[in-house]
């Protein structure tokens, strides 16, 4: 499987039995499968997207959003458990043109792509219980 590191942006192809393991990027030797959300910009969003074959969840949110605050504990619990996952956020006032980009109308939005393409999305903050049941319908 191939996942782009979210750190230097380099691809790296790594087994799907081995996502738990935290592989390290062949390039800057950071993690390349973090068991968290990584942050991601404008300008590596795109990138990392349409490299990543693994589905990506991404949650644009705000500092100043509270239900957002309330959310990211959620988001990251879920991370944590589900390694064949990839996480992102993009704050959307540092990322206007991502968040421009995919109509971002409001905050919480939660997106699910795999392979580079939009397959769902959810506006407001759910539970890690919900969120894990929105992805697998998702992609069944």
């Amino acid at each position: 499987m191939l996942l782009v590191c979210p750190h230097c942006g380099t691809r790296n192809r790594v087994p799907e039995d081995r996502l738990a393991e935290h592989p390290s990027c062949g390039s800057c030797g950071r993690e390349v499968a973090p068991h968290k959300p990584v942050a991601l910009t404008d300008a590596s969003l795109a990138p990392y997207l349409e490299g990543t074959e693994a589905p990506v969840l991404v949650d644009f949110w705000a500092a100043w959003c509270g239900p957002c605050r309330a959310y990211a504990p959620q988001y990251e619990q879920l991370a944590a458990s589900r390694p064949e996952l990839r996480f992102v956020k993009v704050d959307s006032d540092a990322a206007p043109a991502a968040s421009q980009g995919l109509h971002i109308r409001s905050i919480p939005t939660t997106l699910l792509f795999v392979g580079g393409r939009e397959v769902a999305r959810q506006s407001g903050a759910m539970s890690a219980a919900q969120l894990s049941a929105w992805v697998d319908q998702a992609l069944a």
